[in-house]
């Protein structure tokens, strides 16, 4: 237990490391290995979500070499921490047993890529300083590079290098903001950092909140804002099923990045710079669902229907985080963890899909839908009814659900995280903002949005469609959508058990004393080992 905040950084990386020594050709040996340290990762943050959870102030400190943390390399586990390694784990379980059957193949180094894709965002998730958040997006971003060019062709590679490009480009961001507070502040550790704001004097203050937008700035282009999410919906369209599936979470990494940064390093205690970017955050967010919305309804093709999916999860996350309140963000919480599992099983289940479809079905089905061919019912032979073989029934069964959740429909965990973001800011007892109604606007429409485009595509994929083939689709394969569409289902059914999770963790987020007592404290706790607390 000692080491349980180091270990789902340790694990992947020697699974990783293993498994580059291993010849390509025994793919069995290295699934067999991918998956084992899969399934113990999502073991480990299920361990680690319980231990965080055991009291209101727990938060354990894993200070590498023993060094005092405004010196040295700390881990810090929390609620909010653990929530994302639990979810990283079931994705990181889902998308590798999809991918066994066929993904797998498609390139070289697959589990290896997958292994450091693992390590990075359990690191990045962990870390207590912002150099270390820097080396761990690093990592991540190193494997993503090669999730999204695994299995190659044109498109793939295209898109690959454009998303290459761009986050290239916010690591450079990154670096320079993150030299500027250093240079202010004289400190990385976020906890530290914390406490050293408000002290900032009057002539250095203004530099101080440069480097911290440039900073988030980076995170914000990872997190797909509007304007700066305009690569996403293309990138993640043409990523394999499987690597989409967990690098669908990276947009995530973005939202805890601002997350964390912002309550810890700009909350109350913050004097001066108290809030500071909050009202760019909601308004932000806002034109992000807005952008997203419309390239919900304006896309042809199913993987690009879930690109556009995951910017208006983004803006949904980032104008509920702009709202400032805890209340808000413990919904916000909620519906991150419902669309996470969503849009993964989503860009999963496009895979299965679109294999029984032709070359050119979308392009088709929006022709068809423009000029009206096909409606002649001199070619109605008199059938009444067609049988739906019983893939086609369960991939619509998992469709179906996937819309559900996407569009936020009662009485789904969609449904429910909207409500719970929506509803304290309706409470107040006073005169209701105009951002709170326009939010209320923006959340209703992006749902119907979504609805309007998921009923257009599915109609096309499972009745309008020229005729196919009916896919093959294995256990293995539809396995995993049935799990993440499930624990969506789940997430409903145990609504408030979960919610009661994320108020506490959004409560400890909006007053980060605990963190940072915890952090900064230079006292052993006798009988640790490597520095634990």
């Amino acid at each position: 237990m000692d080491h349980l905040t180091i270990a789902p950084i340790v694990l992947p990386l020697l699974a990783g490391a293993v498994m580059m020594l291993i010849d390509e050709r025994r793919r069995t040996l290295k699934a067999a290995l991918g998956m084992a340290s899969a399934v113990t990762l999502l073991g480990l943050a299920v361990v680690a979500l319980t231990v965080a959870d055991a009291g209101p102030a727990e938060v354990r400190v894993y200070r590498l070499g023993d060094w005092p943390a405004n010196f040295g390399i700390v881990l810090v586990l929390d609620r909010f921490a653990a929530l994302m390694l639990v979810l990283t784990g079931i994705l990181g379980v889902a998308a590798l047993l999809f991918a066994l059957p066929r993904w797998q193949g498609a390139g070289a180094h697959f589990h290896s890529l997958f292994q450091f894709q693992l390590m990075g965002l359990n690191g990045a998730f962990l870390t207590g300083d912002l150099f270390n958040l820097f080396v761990f997006f690093e990592i991540m971003l190193a494997a993503s590079y090669g999730l999204a060019l695994h299995g190659s062709g044109l498109a793939r590679v295209r898109a690959g290098l454009h998303y290459i490009a761009i986050n290239l480009s916010a690591s450079l961001l990154f670096l320079i903001g993150v030299s500027m507070i250093y240079g202010i502040s004289g400190t990385l550790n976020m906890a530290d950092l914390a406490g050293r704001v408000a002290g900032v004097a009057a002539e250095d203050r203004a530099l101080l909140e440069a480097g911290a937008a440039i900073l988030g700035l980076a995170f914000l282009i990872k997190a797909g804002m509007w304007p700066l999410g305009f690569w996403l919906p293309n990138t993640y369209s043409t990523v394999g099923a499987a690597s989409a599936a967990i690098v669908s979470i990276l947009s995530k990494v973005g939202i805890y990045a601002v997350l964390r940064l912002w309550l810890l390093v700009f909350g109350d205690a913050a004097g001066a710079s108290a809030g500071f970017g909050g009202t760019l955050l909601l308004v932000g967010g806002l034109l992000t669902i807005g952008f997203g919305s419309i390239a919900v309804l304006a896309t042809q093709s199913l993987p690009r229907l879930a690109g556009a999916s995951v910017l208006v999860s983004s803006g949904t996350l980032l104008a509920a985080v702009g709202a400032g309140q805890a209340a808000v963000t413990g919904g916000a919480l909620f519906y991150l963890t419902s669309s996470v599992l969503a849009i993964a099983g989503f860009f999963l289940l496009i895979e299965l899909v679109e294999r029984g479809r032709g070359v050119g079905a979308d392009v088709l089905a929006v022709t068809r839908e423009a000029f009206g061919e096909g409606d002649d019912e001199d070619t109605d032979d008199g059938e009444v009814g067609v049988a739906i073989p019983a893939t086609m029934a369960i991939l619509g069964m998992g469709f179906m659900a996937s819309a559900l959740l996407l569009a936020g429909l009662p009485p789904l965990s969609g449904f429910l995280g909207k409500f719970a973001i929506l509803s304290p800011l309706l409470a107040t007892g006073q005169d209701v903002p105009v951002t709170t109604w326009v939010l209320l606007a923006a959340l209703v429409l992006s749902g119907l949005a979504t609805v309007v485009a998921m009923t257009r595509a599915g109609i096309d994929a499972f009745w309008a469609s020229p005729a196919g083939e009916v896919p093959r689709v294995r256990v293995a394969e539809i396995a995993p959508v049935m799990l993440l569409l499930a624990l969506g289902v789940a997430l409903t059914i145990q609504a408030g058990p979960a919610m009661r999770y994320m108020t506490d963790t959004a409560n400890a987020l909006h007053a980060p004393r605990d963190y940072v007592g915890a952090v900064l404290s230079t006292s052993r706790a006798p009988g640790t080992a490597g520095g634990v607390r």
